[in-house]
Order: structure tokens, then sequence, then C-alpha cells
């Protein structure tokens, strides 16, 4: 009966070969592939492989047939993912900050299973898992798919919210205060996971990193009906620049040419750009005045400056002389 039941099996175990065993560079044949099914305990004759491969093949399977000395072999030649595609992947999941070192490992582990054995090993890239900051709240990636089901469902959330003391130890907001919040928007920017949300205890639209909440639970309340006005506040804060706040204003800034690649970055491609100078250009863009502003800007030196209007320039005088003071 057990040798039944194994032979009921034996397509989807070739099916399984042809995953694990076999892509352009690998193929495999007949003979091997009946030597596999054996190690399966699995009894196979030529005639019944072919016929199994022609099944898989005509099941949608992209098996290929290539000459191997006098012999043929077969291959996988297609998947879901194309193998850089699966290294695009991997390499997103280990670099990212907000995955822990644990979850970007699984998530790597559940990717590796998509391609062979022969190139599974290539999609561990440790270098970047271990050379760089990870997030250390494991349940970050329960609270995204909670969140995600309580802004799908209409429903309200609750968490706790937790910050570093100067022995880096965590410590609860407000003595470990429940915030109930009506989620809205999930954000990634900068390496880092934000909710946008109308929060009861500010009775504002707030915005909250991701990682740094805890015991995210989905209430059976309804969110609240937001004012256009909040709506408006609310979608502005999916710019990172604008999460302290401030005034949005039309500045013009100037760069030097080098920095033409920065400016696409944070602004995009069709950002209207003119030359001010052999070196230099100018941009006008609607700004967020905010600290994530002043540290983006200032990072350029005397490569950047602003030129209008003249409040915004007088602010960023008061901030580098803020800044000068500490050496003072």
């Amino acid at each position: 009966m057990a040798s039944q039941a194994k032979q009921k099996n034996k397509l989807l175990v070739l099916k399984s070969i042809f995953e694990q065993h076999t892509d352009e560079d690998h193929d495999l044949t007949v003979q091997e592939i009946i030597g596999l099914l054996s190690e399966r305990r699995i009894d196979a004759e030529r005639k019944t492989v072919y016929d199994d491969i022609a099944t898989l093949q005509d099941f949608g399977m992209d098996i290929v047939v290539s000459r191997r000395g006098h012999s043929n072999a077969y291959y996988l030649a297609s998947r879901p993912f194309q193998t850089e595609e699966l290294f695009i992947l991997s390499d997103a999941v280990a670099s990212s900050r907000f995955l822990t070192k644990k979850k970007s490992n699984e998530l790597i582990g559940k990717l590796q299973n998509l391609t062979s054995k022969h190139i599974a090993p290539k999609l561990s890239r440790e270098v970047f898992v271990n050379s760089r900051v990870k997030a250390f709240n494991e349940s970050i990636y329960y609270n995204i798919n909670d969140i995600h089901e309580a802004i799908k469902s209409d429903k309200k959330i609750t968490f706790k919210y937790y910050y570093y003391d100067l022995e880096r130890r965590k410590k609860l907001r407000h003595s470990g205060y429940v915030y109930k919040v009506s989620p809205l928007h999930l954000t990634w920017e900068e390496d880092k996971y934000y909710l946008i949300c109308y929060c009861e205890k500010h009775e504002d639209i707030s915005r909250y990193r991701i990682d740094r909440m805890e015991r995210v639970n989905i209430t059976d309340e309804k969110r609240d009906v937001l004012s256009p006005e909040a709506t408006a506040k609310a979608k502005s804060q999916l710019s990172v620049y604008s999460m302290f706040g401030g005034e949005e204003k039309a500045v013009t800034i100037e760069f030097h040419k080098s920095l033409m690649d920065s400016v696409v970055d944070r602004f995009g491609a069709t950002v209207a750009s003119r030359p001010t100078s052999e070196d230099t250009f100018k941009i006008t863009v609607d700004i967020q005045i905010s600290p994530p502003f002043w540290g983006w800007l200032f990072q350029f030196g005397e490569k950047a400056r602003i030129l209008a209007p003249n409040d915004v320039k007088e602010l960023a005088k008061t901030q580098l002389n803020k800044i000068t003071s500490l050496y003072d």
C-alpha cells in the first residue's frame, strides 16, 4: 500500500525534482531522474519517465530537452521569478532596516525555495544582513499585516509606543498608554515604515514608526470620518519632510551641477531646472519646512543654497548658527 501511495505521488515528486535540481546550467538525464526518484523509494522505468515529463509539459511547465553526450537531458527553463528578479528581492529584504535580521533570513529562505538548489545559496546576502543596523522589533512583520487589515476593514487599532532611553533601554511612552487611532496610510521612506493615522490622544493627524509599536490590535470600532482638511493633511504626511509639521512653501534652491542625480532622486525626473551659471542650476519646489528638509539640504555643504524666499533663507541661517554654536 505504501508503495502504491508513493507511485501516486510520483508526478508531484518529479515536478519538485525539476524545480529543485535543474536550471539552464544544470540538467538531468532520464537515468539521473530515475536515480533521484529511487532515493525517494519510487520505482520508475524510462518509458514512464518520458510520459511523466510530457504530462508536466502539458500542465505548463517549461521543461526543455538538451543533449549531454549521446543522451537527452532535461531542465526547467522558466519560473515565476527570473534569477535576476530574485537577486533584487533578496537584496531588498536583506538590506531593509525595518525588518529584523531573523525575519530577513526567513524571507530569504522562502525566496530560495523559488529557484534551484544551485542558485539558492547565492541569494543569501549576509554582507547586507550583518553590516547594516537592523530593527529589533520582531513583531513589525505582523504589525504591518494587522494595519493593512484594519484599513481594509475600516477599523480602528490600538497599540503601545516605545522609545530608547539614555541607557538604550526600551521605555513605553506615557507609562504604557494605549494609543487608539484610525489608520489611514502606510508609507515606507528613509528605510523606515510609518503609519499615518488620526490619533484620539492628540485629536489630530499623527505619524508613528511601525517598528516602535507593540501589541497592535484591531478593534471593533469603525474608523473616524475625517473632514476634507484632515484628509488632505493625512496625504501631506506621506512625505518625510512633513512628519515634523511645518509650513509648506515654494522654495528656490541653487545646486552645483554635480548634484543633479541627488535632486532627481529626491524630487523626480520631471522636476524643472534652469541653469544659473556654467556650474550651477536652480529649481523651485514646494517644501515642508521641517528638520528632515534641513538635514537633506545641509548634507551638500557649500554645493547647495536657498535663493528664495528671504524668510526661508533666514531660517537656514538660524539653523546653521544653532549648529555652529555647539562648537563655540
